[in-house]
């Protein structure tokens, strides 16, 4: 499936980014201007059953294989957030971009010990605008807009679908590429014990202190501060 995507800026080094589970490429609104500002053409897509893009049965080598119909091979940075990191992986042994950072990574969807269902995040489908502004007391109201628009427009059987393989464990055997893992300390998805095995596997790993899953989006300056050196 092509997938909907977004561009801007002119330069010729390429960087694609890949949202997580109910966002799409709004999530990404502080990360493209600085990109932009580097030499980037900035290619942002949404997932199947995200935003703009189309329906469709729901697999991790589907969403990975989605990104390789749509993106261009070699870009010089790709980045995925959460569920894009998952399809991130997948699919950069093809993509080949020269740099991959996976930020929180769904590697295992379960979670370490394997008992988060995604299931759950269909919750948030029927949030009112009320109790997502409690959860994230520091974003602005556009920002509180951008979250409701995406979760208006995500197709919760995704999350249903996925529930299917929060068993499975996607960590790579290796990087492939020059890649960087990003986790948050305490982090849901990626622990010590699992940082010390990417570490192993040959992976760069940085923590950002306090910092939620959403590291981009809650404490955009860690986010950007962890990045050093990567863009």
């Amino acid at each position: 499936m092509r997938l909907h995507t977004r561009e801007w800026g002119t330069g010729d080094r390429i960087a694609v980014l890949v949202h997580g589970l109910m966002a799409d490429h709004r999530t990404w609104r502080q990360l493209v201007p600085v990109l932009t500002g580097r030499g980037y053409r900035v290619l942002a897509v949404d997932l199947r059953g995200h935003g703009s893009s189309g329906r469709g049965a729901y697999a991790p080598h589907l969403f990975a294989q989605d990104l390789l119909e749509t993106l261009p091979h070699g870009p010089e940075l790709a980045l995925g957030h959460s569920l894009g990191a998952l399809a991130l992986a997948l699919a950069v042994p093809e993509l080949q971009p020269e740099r991959a950072v996976y930020s929180e990574p769904a590697w295992r969807l379960g979670g370490p010990d394997g008992t988060l269902d995604p299931a759950v995040f269909t919750l948030f489908k029927r949030a009112p605008q009320m109790l997502i502004r409690s959860l994230r007391p520091g974003w602005e109201e556009r920002e509180v807009a951008a979250e409701l628009a995406a979760l208006d427009a995500w197709d919760e059987m995704s999350a249903l679908a996925l529930s299917a393989y929060r068993a499975a464990d996607h960590m790579p055997e290796k990087p492939f590429v020059r890649s960087l893992v990003q986790a948050a300390e305490p982090s849901t998805l990626v622990d010590a014990e699992m940082r010390a095995e990417l570490t192993r596997r040959g992976f760069e790993v940085r923590t950002v202190p306090d910092a939620t899953h959403a590291i981009h989006r809650d404490d955009f300056d860690a986010f950007l501060g962890s990045l050093s050196g990567w863009l």
